[in-house]
């Protein structure tokens, strides 16, 4: 019998390992469709859908590790950053997925609203709130959309050496912003910014994505307290809303 691993485990998500399987118990089984016809559609590397019994999701794992973890250096080569940038951009040239995103009024809305909490119920410095608000303001500006991940952070990009091998989690995916992905890739390893950017193969607007850094972090850090997650690690969400000042 193999060990059971818990990979990940709050109100809204279980996700258990048994040897090469995972299993992904959703509460949501909307997240669940987004997911699995998004990895229909991806032109990159995806886990294989083994079954579906709502409201367990079971994927096979995909080899390689985690590009990285946030709070942690990254032991991957330029090279397999370089990787991941190109496979982004495979993803962001195909064709739009039928989820729209959220609309620029929605989300302004939806940080204005998470920054009056943050300094109202104390988890953050109103000056730290205020800057980052501030920096935010340059992700808040219209896009072209494209086939987006939606949360692609490291620990969701797989390589073996240099090459992707898998990119998993695909709940969050639709139609958005191109420089959102390669600003959630990238937060808390700016170091690897011009890796992924020279894969990517395009120029890009470097201020929106560290804009993008900011609102994220913004967004993130009451929900993560609240899950059991610890924005405030070194390297994390909290440290990157301060590197800003």
């Amino acid at each position: 019998m193999d060990e059971v691993e818990m990979v990940v485990a709050h109100s809204e998500r279980v996700t258990l390992r048994v040897g090469d399987v995972f299993l992904k118990v959703d509460a949501d089984q909307a997240r669940i469709d987004v997911e699995v016809e998004a990895m229909a559609l991806a032109p990159v590397p995806t886990p294989k859908v083994l079954w579906r019994e709502p409201p367990v999701l079971a994927i096979a794992a995909v080899p390689g590790r985690a590009l990285g973890r946030l709070g942690e250096p990254s032991t991957a080569s330029p090279a397999a950053w370089a990787a991941a940038g190109a496979a982004i951009r495979r993803l962001h040239d195909a064709p739009l997925p039928p989820r729209p995103g959220r609309g620029i009024d929605e989300l302004a809305a939806e940080l204005d609203g998470e920054c009056e909490r943050l300094v109202t119920n104390g988890v953050l410095p109103a000056d730290l709130v205020t800057r980052n608000r501030q920096v935010a303001e340059a992700a808040l500006r219209p896009w072209a959309p494209v086939f987006t991940h939606g949360d692609l952070q490291i620990t969701h990009v797989f390589v073996d050496g240099d090459e992707i091998t898998g990119i998993i989690d695909w709940s969050e995916a639709g139609q958005g912003d191109a420089l959102f992905d390669l600003a959630i890739l990238t937060l808390g390893h700016e170091e690897h910014l011009g890796d992924v950017v020279a894969g990517y193969g395009t120029d890009v607007d470097l201020d929106v994505i560290r804009a993008w850094w900011s609102l994220r972090s913004l967004l993130a850090v009451r929900w993560l307290v609240e899950h059991g997650f610890d924005p405030f690690a070194p390297g994390c969400e909290v440290d990157v809303l301060r590197s800003r000042l």
